[in-house]
C-alpha cells in the first residue's frame, strides 16, 4: 500500500480530519484501533517518555523510533523530525531521503534552529531547506507529504506578517502542508489559512472544535505532545490522590487491562 498516497488523499478530502500523536508503539496501536485516519508522531512526547526535554533526542534515534512507529500500524505516519539531520539544506534533503526508507508517510521540516540564542533560521536559509527538502521528496519512488513548519509563535517572536511570508515562501518551495505550531488565536488562524495555497495544519486548542477550525480553514488537526502531557498528568493526579488521601480511586477511570491485553494480543498474531 503506497501510505505516502493515502495520506495525500485525506489531505484532498473535504472537510479537516484529526491526526493525533502517539508517543510510543503501544499508543501507536491503540490510537489507531479507534479509527483515526492518520498519525503523527511527537518529538516532544518521546522525548518526555525517554526522560528528556523535547529536542533531546538525536537524529538515529528518533529515525529508529519512527521506522518503530511506522510498522506498528497500516495507517500513514507522518513524522515530526524537527530540524532534521542537520542545518544546511543538503541535510534537510537527506531527512527526507532517511524518513522514506523508515517508512513514514511524510514528515515536517522546521525553521527552529535548536539554539537559545538564535531559535529561528533566517529566512533565506529556512526556505533553501524546504526547496531542498521539496526536491528530494519528489525524487522518491513512493509518494510523501512533506509538512513545513514556521516556529516563530513557539519561539517568543509571534509576528504574524513573518510566519505568512514564511509559509507562503515554502509553499512555492514546494511544500505539501504548512504549519505554524502556537497559534492560539482564531482569527490569526483564519488570516493564515487564507493567505496560503496549500492544506494547513493546526494545533488542537481548548475551546475550539474541529468544526470551528475546519471553517477558520484548517486541513488538518494535530495534538502534538497534548495527548503525552495529558497521560502524564493523569500519572500525576493519581500520584496526588495516593500520597496525599492513601486511595485508588483513579484506577476506576482507567482502561480495562482485559481491553489492552486482547488489543495487543490480536496485533501478535
Amino acid at each position: 500500500m503506497d501510505k505516502g498516497g493515502v495520506f495525500r488523499r485525506l489531505h484532498e478530502a473535504p472537510g479537516a480530519f484529526i491526526i493525533p500523536n502517539p508517543w510510543d508503539v503501544g499508543t501507536a496501536k491503540l490510537l489507531a484501533s479507534f479509527g483515526f485516519e492518520a498519525l503523527a508522531t511527537t518529538s516532544a512526547g518521546f522525548a518526555f517518555s525517554r526522560g528528556l526535554p523535547d529536542g533531546g533526542v538525536g537524529f538515529e534515534t528518533m529515525i529508529h523510533h519512527c521506522r518503530d512507529m511506522a510498522q506498528a500500524t497500516e495507517l500513514p505516519v507522518s513524522a515530526d523530525l524537527e530540524k532534521g539531520k542537520g542545518d544546511s539544506p543538503e541535510s534537510a534533503g537527506e531527512t527526507i531521503f532517511a524518513a522514506e526508507a523508515a517508512g513514514l508517510a511524510g514528515c515536517s521540516i522546521e525553521d527552529h534552529t535548536g539554539e537559545a540564542d538564535k531559535p529561528i533560521y533566517a529566512f533565506t536559509h529556512a526556505v533553501e531547506r524546504v526547496a531542498a527538502a521539496a526536491e528530494a521528496a519528489r525524487a522518491l519512488k513512493h509518494d510523501f507529504v512533506l509538512t513545513a513548519r514556521s516556529e516563530n509563535f513557539l519561539w517568543d517572536r509571534p509576528d504574524l506578517d513573518d510566519t505568512i511570508k514564511r509559509l507562503q515562501a515554502f509553499e512555492k518551495a514546494g511544500a505539501d502542508v504548512l504549519y505554524a505550531p502556537g497559534i492560539t488565536d482564531i482569527g490569526m488562524i483564519r488570516t493564515l489559512c487564507s493567505s496560503v495555497g496549500k492544506p494547513v495544519n493546526v494545533l488542537a486548542v481548548p475551546g475550539f472544535s474541529v468544526a470551528v477550525l475546519a471553517e477558520a480553514g484548517a486541513k488538518r488537526i494535530s495534538l502534538g505532545s497534548k495527548l503525552t502531557t495529558y497521560a502524564f498528568g493523569m500519572m500525576e493526579r493519581a500520584s496526588r490522590e495516593m500520597l496525599g488521601h492513601g486511595t485508588f480511586e483513579f484506577s476506576r477511570d482507567g482502561m480495562a487491562y482485559g481491553k489492552l491485553q486482547t488489543l495487543f494480543a490480536e496485533d501478535e498474531r
